[in-house]
């Protein structure tokens, strides 16, 4: 099993919350969260590859999994545990509810592909040919633009990915586009909140459908307004969400709710 580092904030004593980042950035992205929460046990993970743990051993959405597993059950102690993931870290939370379907007391699922998506074995190929482009200042200004990253936080994107390799993107966006929904995810206890955005793509709406589909605890809401990133493009939205579903399972009026009948 590889051990991943993590860090600590908040009140140590206060529910365990666990945040899991997106794929080819870092735990950066949570800072907003991390202040708002911040009477809670504040956790972030950087993914294998990935910010603290880039020199760690290779990604992989089932291992990475299994690591979190480990520190979840370390960090505890009896403690109500919360684990919130955006996009390749909702994928890496859908397998932890699926290998451990009782660990989990609320999970925030927020943009995670379900739906294997076609061309993947021309990944490499692609990678390969544009990846100079990555470390350019212009195209990551335009890329972070798309990424709702602003001035605050673009510094930290261009450094990281200035020092991504093209094997690692490679990868990690196999194990992305690959990913479908785990046999067992209909196993899984808890309280689960699904999150898309409305101007997310439809494959990434489907793909919240499937998940409140096949599980009944399971809620799915679509937030008005926003592409894939929340968390960046309205972090205030976003914790008012985490924050009403935790306490008293309501919503913003502006969310709308999936329907668990129809695609």
């Amino acid at each position: 099993m590889m051990v991943l580092k993590y860090q600590e904030y908040g009140n140590k004593n206060g529910p365990l919350l666990i945040f899991l980042h997106g794929g080819g950035v870092s735990s950066w992205m949570w800072s907003k969260q991390i202040q708002y929460f911040n009477n809670n046990h504040c956790v972030t993970i950087d993914l294998p590859e990935q910010g603290n743990n880039k020199m760690s051993h290779t990604f992989s959405i089932e291992n990475s999994a299994r690591s979190v597993i480990e520190i979840t059950k370390k960090l505890s102690k009896g403690k109500t545990i919360t684990i919130v993931g955006f996009s390749l870290g909702a994928q890496v939370l859908v397998e932890i509810l699926s290998l451990e379907p009782d660990l989990v007391d609320y999970s925030i699922i927020n943009s995670a592909l379900v739906v294997p998506m076609r061309g993947e074995k021309y990944m490499g190929p692609i990678i390969k040919s544009f990846f100079p482009l990555i470390k350019n200042w212009k195209f990551s200004k335009i890329q972070a633009k798309t990424l709702y990253i602003g001035d605050e936080y673009f510094e930290k994107y261009y450094s990281e990915s200035k020092d991504m390799r093209a094997e690692t993107l490679i990868r990690i966006l196999k194990e992305n586009m690959t990913f479908k929904l785990p046999k067992s995810f209909h196993k899984a206890r808890g309280h689960i909140l699904v999150t898309v955005g409305e101007k997310e793509k439809q494959i990434m709406k489907k793909s919240a459908w499937l998940l409140a589909q096949n599980n009944p605890n399971c809620t799915g809401v679509i937030i008005p307004n926003v592409g894939h990133g929340i968390l960046l493009s309205d972090p205030d939205l976003f914790n008012q969400i985490i924050e009403t579903w935790l306490n008293n399972k309501s919503f913003p009026d502006e969310c709308i709710m999936i329907n668990k009948q129809t695609s």
